[in-house]
């Protein structure tokens, strides 16, 4: 399953199988998230990415004068 040449760096967190995923047993780039630092980390995956999604969302906003 490892198409990314990272040799196993990190834990990732798969969007196909729902699960924490490391080593040489990663899905392809394109269903995962990461790399994360620790399994915790990888876990939480998705608040992570909806937080800076909204933080984003907001600056985008400040920037061009909307209000939200």
């Amino acid at each position: 399953m490892n198409d990314s040449g990272l040799g196993g760096a990190g834990y990732f967190w798969c969007l196909r199988h729902h699960r924490v995923e490391i080593g040489d047993d990663v899905c392809p780039a394109q269903y995962r998230l990461g790399p994360f630092a620790t399994a915790d980390e990888a876990t939480r995956a998705l608040e992570t990415v909806e937080k800076r999604n909204a933080e984003w969302d907001a600056e985008d906003a400040r920037w061009t004068g909307e209000s939200s």
